[in-house]
């Protein structure tokens, strides 16, 4: 359950977080009221500088960012390529640079890696990785060794490549059949999508699925997380936006970009890229 707060301040009023009941905390063996999570391995860690939505040249590419707390990248395995060697999950910890929370793989020839979580996992499961894997939560293979009806994430779009689909907090997949080489996917959004059966995929659901109720209560959080203010377009004069101007309020305009382009709802897909590994969309 998400967890929510005595309103002592005006902020507290509205704010709902997660529990993060999921997460490995300090002395968990020996004190059931432990509070401090697990700190990150050094060694999985690199600098993650930020760019404030600016590329190579400066200019603002993409609108209100800037700021927030200064985070670590977490290096995470997505390709799930140690075959047929065992590994213990060590702990389950918290990633700023994602809404999924992230585990701790120790394997039996010493090497350490994250992994993404899925949900009821937990420090001391075992996990493997292979066509000869077991049916558990948490284990990787190819989408033929898998049943028919499995539910996954972490999906491949090419061999080899590492999971590109279904990565985020709640999120799953299932897989309904295979014929010719391929496998029929049906992807969170309700569409049904072939993909290679070569490609590989983990058993089970992301975790953290609370994160869908999270409401921040209060402007700051968001700039904790490195988001700046949005200023609505009719909010602004005529110069600024299409959507400025007038007298008083009204919305009568059709919705726009600051650059006039169509907005909320027009589909901005380009018309050469193929659909044909689409075999439902998702909108009918």
């Amino acid at each position: 359950m998400p967890k929510k707060f005595k309103p002592t301040t005006p902020s507290q009023r509205q704010l709902v977080l997660p529990s993060f009941n999921e997460l490995t905390r300090l002395g968990d063996l020996r004190d059931s009221k432990a509070k401090r999570t697990v700190k990150p391995t050094k060694g999985l860690l690199l600098p993650k500088r930020r760019t404030n939505g600016r590329d190579n040249n400066g200019h603002i590419t993409c609108r209100h960012r800037g700021g927030g707390h200064k985070r670590h990248y977490r290096m995470i395995d997505f390709r799930r390529d140690k075959d047929n060697i065992p590994a213990k999950v060590a702990s389950v910890e918290y990633d700023p640079n994602r809404s999924a929370h992230i585990a701790l793989l120790n394997y039996v020839d010493g090497e350490k890696r994250y992994i993404l979580a899925p949900k009821g996992i937990s420090n001391g499961d075992q996990i493997l990785s292979g066509d000869k894997s077991p049916f558990r939560v948490g284990c990787c293979m190819s989408l033929k060794s898998m049943p028919l009806g499995s539910v996954v994430h972490n999906i491949e779009m090419q061999p080899g490549r590492g999971g590109k689909l279904v990565r985020s907090a709640g999120l799953s997949a299932q897989l309904v059949a295979r014929s010719n080489g391929y496998a029929t996917i049906k992807m969170p959004s309700g569409e049904f999508r072939l993909i290679k059966e070569t490609c590989r995929a983990t058993f089970g659901e992301v975790s953290n699925s609370e994160h869908s109720l999270r409401v921040e209560g209060k402007a700051g959080r968001n700039r904790w997380k490195g988001i700046r203010p949005t200023v609505r377009g009719t909010a602004m004069n005529p110069v600024d936006h299409p959507h400025g101007g007038g007298e008083g309020r009204h919305n009568g305009y059709i919705p726009q970009t600051p650059w006039a382009k169509p907005t909320k709802g027009y589909r901005t897909r380009k018309k050469s890229k193929t659909t044909k590994w689409i075999v439902k969309d998702r909108r009918k």
